[in-house]
């Protein structure tokens, strides 16, 4: 029989590999031939694994009696510290276990990490497994720690295994036991995103605003992952939402990856918009560091200080402007900021422009100058004629009909489409509208035109002459208004 090595870059004789081979399904006659050749039974190959191993990780109960006639080294480990106790409870291979068990292995083992055959079975979630471990062994402790000082629990939430979660909290087991990294196991779980363990963590009235070592909660954890469920449970059931880690607060991390829904529901729980962290940003400076236009639209929408200023004195309209961030830049003109302000260098947000060459970010910024002057010596009379814009929107214009509007006005493709990218529902077309109207508004205010005028005319060129004339009349209601519609 030619048995040389198999490979330059294996240890194993031809035999030897053969045996491993047969091992791994469970071909006993195989085995045994080659038993009667003299083969090796505790060859190992360059991990350290014999066919011991194999039988016991394949779940192969008639090649393990056999393994077990010709090798009693039952605890022999591979590179990883992997032995046959610990395989057979890594794959759920219960009965293996039991043989195992029966045939004198070693039950205290654990493998390079510190995972016992509990952490094993934890992890890979086989109930039968520690159903055996705990109930038919002796002396297994169930809160004990692997190297990174986690449980079994926290194995199993950190890998989403609900069904061994159920199992270990109706044993009984510690539920705010910290790792070395101070993490509990809801911290882990709120990583992970996992809604259904989560709530069994919950359930067991852990608490919720325990911090690891790096000053996070659990809601910093779900909002970081975008787990917008897990972020749901957190809030109803009572966590604080404004929780710092060292600086920053679940908005922040929201923000950073542009976890829309999550920052939604963060907002409506009344968390601090204007929150600073160590480099004095707010949610807003990040967002629009990272270009995440939703979420600065939902930030301005919430009236987050627009005029706030990060550890360079700059707002978040000097970053748009640096940055050439013109469709952001744009919504913050419009919901109104102070251009005054000035960063660490002396510069205004218009110079910061200027000095970037974002040519059309500078017009757009000068407009908006020109329009704030002019608002403040026409402040009643736009505060009406905005009113009116709003209640034409959300209880008037019909779906569809803003973008009639646009075309009357002019507006590109490209514009309608830029306005109509947020949806938040069915009812999106009112806020589209909203838009377009106060968008309009500002450029026929800057161009000294009359707006009441304007939209009425722009209503009859798309057939809406009853809302016309209702828009009108609530329009010229205005007393103080010089610009009045008498005649078309």
């Amino acid at each position: 029989m030619d048995d040389d090595l198999v490979s330059e870059d294996d240890i194993l004789l031809r035999s030897e590999k053969e045996f491993h081979d047969a091992a791994k399904r469970n071909d006993v006659e195989k085995m045994q031939e080659l038993i009667r050749k003299g083969v090796d039974v505790k060859a190992k190959n360059k991990v350290g694994r014999k066919a011991l191993h194999w039988a016991a990780g394949m779940g192969n109960e008639q090649a393990l009696r056999l393994l077990l006639d010709h090798d009693t080294e039952l605890d022999s480990e591979d590179v990883f510290g992997m032995n046959a106790v610990l395989l057979s409870s890594w794959f759920g291979h219960h009965k293996i276990l039991q043989i195992l068990v029966a045939s004198g292995a070693k039950l205290n083992c654990e493998n390079k990490n510190g995972l016992n055959m509990l952490h094993c079975a934890a992890q890979r979630g086989h109930v039968s497994v520690m159903q055996f471990i705990m109930e038919d062994l002796e002396d297994v402790r169930l809160d004990r720690v692997d190297k990174s000082g986690k449980t079994a629990l926290h194995l199993a939430v950190e890998h989403g295994q609900l069904e061994v979660v159920e199992y270990l909290i109706g044993f009984g087991c510690a539920h705010d036991v910290k790792d070395k990294e101070m993490n509990t196991p809801l911290h882990l779980v709120a990583r992970n995103g996992n809604i259904e363990v989560l709530q069994k963590i919950v359930e067991t009235g852990v608490g919720l605003d325990e911090k690891n070592v790096d000053g996070w909660t659990a809601l910093h954890f779900s909002a970081d992952g975008g787990h917008s469920e897990c972020v749901r449970l957190l809030l109803e059931s009572c966590c604080d939402v404004n929780a710092l880690t060292h600086s920053m607060n679940a908005l922040h991390f929201a923000s950073r990856h542009s976890h829309v829904t999550t920052a939604r529901l963060l907002i409506e729980a009344g968390i601090n918009t204007d929150s600073l962290d160590s480099q004095r940003t707010t949610a807003l400076h990040i967002a629009v560091l990272n270009n995440h236009v939703e979420t600065v639209r939902l930030l301005i929408d919430a009236e987050c200080d627009l005029d706030a200023c990060d550890g360079r004195q700059q707002t978040a309209l000097h970053i748009a402007a640096e940055f050439g961030r013109q469709d952001i830049a744009e919504m913050i003109l419009i919901a109104g900021v102070d251009l005054r302000v000035l960063d660490k260098q002396g510069k205004t947000s218009l110079d910061v422009a200027a000095r970037g060459n974002h040519i059309s970010l500078v017009d757009m910024i000068i407009k908006a100058d020109r329009f704030y002057k002019w608002e403040k010596d026409h402040r009643v009379e736009t505060r009406h004629i905005r009113s009116v814009l709003w209640r034409l929107a959300t209880e008037y214009l019909k779906q569809g009909e803003w973008k009639k509007l646009a075309g009357q006005w002019k507006l590109t493709d490209a514009h309608i489409r830029a306005i109509e990218q947020q949806w938040t529902g069915t009812k999106s077309y009112k806020e589209h509208g909203h838009r377009l109207l106060l968008i309009w508004l500002h450029s026929v205010t800057v161009a000294g035109e009359n707006p009441i005028k304007g939209l009425y005319e722009a209503l009859v060129a798309i057939a809406r002459k009853d809302l016309a004339e209702s828009i009108r009349q609530k329009a010229n209601a205005d007393s103080s208004s010089p610009k009045k519609c008498t005649t078309m």
